[in-house]
């Protein structure tokens, strides 16, 4: 089951430029299985998201993208937050604290949104995951996400993180298992039962993180290192 985890409509995100139903279009055609909507410091789109998955039948989940202090994270599992800004140490116990996850995103692009280095320190707080492969990142970026990842054993997974529609599934998630909700995917993270993959062909391909190994990516991703 094919998941871009990472994606901002234009509702609830500003910076975003595409709808809700013009994402689950572009997902359909190119193949994703589904779509989590994570827009910033927001879950308001939650009961309008489930509605349209139940009668389409095309799952949408719902997160949020929440920047701390320390950078930008991923939840999932979490109802309600401070609206104040917030250390990343607060946001993980309280993540933990509802049986969420929490997953750092894009933490080595230059623009003090990531977490960078302090995933180590992060993963003792309660970082269970690292988005290894954003699609609106630089290559070299998330390769260092990746190899940070894999050293701390940590979840490796793949989404667009798209404002626009042309970003939608660059990279995406395997949940070999299926999925069928937040609950379900929450666990699946947790596991590290998923595999990030890439767009390539007309097709996906997955990068295997279960060998630290990059598989089929071409050759300007990795010709930086």
């Amino acid at each position: 089951m094919l998941i871009d985890t990472h994606i901002h409509e234009s509702k609830y995100s500003l910076d975003s430029e595409i709808s809700l139903n013009d994402i689950i279009k572009r997902a359909k055609e190119i193949g994703l299985d589904g779509v989590c909507i994570t827009d910033h410091e927001s879950n308001e789109i939650m009961e309008e998201a489930h509605a349209l998955s139940r009668s389409t039948g095309f799952l949408i989940l719902v997160g949020a993208e929440i920047l701390t202090f320390e950078g930008d994270v991923l939840v999932f599992g979490l109802k309600d937050w401070p609206k104040e800004m917030m250390h990343a140490k607060d946001l993980l116990k309280l993540v933990h604290a509802h049986n969420g996850v929490a997953i750092s995103a894009h933490p080595y692009r230059n623009n003090n949104r990531g977490f960078g280095n302090y995933i180590r320190e992060a993963k003792e707080l309660g970082l269970y995951g690292v988005e290894a492969f954003n699609g609106s990142t630089d290559p070299h970026q998330n390769l260092y996400a990746y190899s940070l990842a894999t050293e701390l054993n940590l979840t490796c997974i793949g989404s667009s993180d798209a404002h626009v529609i042309e970003k939608i599934g660059t990279y995406a998630t395997v949940f070999p298992d299926g999925i069928r909700d937040e609950i379900d995917l929450i666990n699946a993270i947790k596991e590290g039962n998923v595999c990030p993959a890439i767009r390539q062909d007309n097709g996906f391909k997955h990068i295997d993180i279960y060998n630290k190994v990059i598989n089929n990516l071409p050759y300007d991703m990795y010709k930086a290192i």
